[in-house]
């Protein structure tokens, strides 16, 4: 009776945790594992993670290392056991920092990459002589929304830096409980 209503209470918080995920682009299936590793009071074996979710030892493998890539899971070591040990990395500030600073850091490059491209693109556009008026206007227009586009990827940086560095927590503290 005690052990199926911890069972439960664990189990809700997996799904959520598991559904939340899912919405960055991280499948259910990792998410669960991630949700399994939380509640584990000792590291885990991939064979002890495909016996508790039923997944093959492949897709188990591939699914840590999804975790170990994103740091939200970590490789430890053990006296006595050859088999490799994972475990989750309880910090939930620093899995946010860890996993958003990645997804962002990837956006934010290819976007700027693209933004710089056109930019240079639509400048030579303005060399050309005779150009329509209202052509000259699209250019410089798309020119301006391009450099506001900067400015937005400059302020993503910068506070991708202050979640790194920590910074963030003198403005936004951490609860201690």
């Amino acid at each position: 009776m005690v052990e199926d209503k911890l069972n439960k209470a664990r189990e809700r918080v997996i799904k959520a945790i598991s559904q939340n995920l899912n919405l960055y682009g991280i499948s259910p299936s990792i998410g669960r594992l991630w949700g399994l590793l939380y509640f584990q009071n000792e590291p885990m074996t991939l064979d002890d993670m495909k016996l508790e979710l039923g997944m093959s030892k492949t897709s188990m493998s591939t699914s840590v290392r999804s975790l170990t890539d994103l740091n939200m899971v970590n490789k430890v070591w053990k006296k006595g056991v050859r088999k490799d040990l994972y475990e989750v990395e309880e910090d939930w500030h620093q899995n946010f920092i860890d996993f958003f600073s990645t997804k962002w850091r990837n956006g934010v490059s290819m976007n700027i990459a693209a933004i710089e491209k056109s930019l240079h693109e639509l400048k030579e556009l303005l060399d050309i002589q005779d150009l329509d008026n209202e052509i000259l206007g699209e250019i410089n227009s798309d020119i301006e929304k391009l450099n506001k586009a900067l400015d937005y990827y400059d302020w993503l940086n910068r506070l991708i830096d202050s979640l790194e560095s920590h910074e963030i927590f003198e403005f936004i503290p951490k609860k201690d409980r």
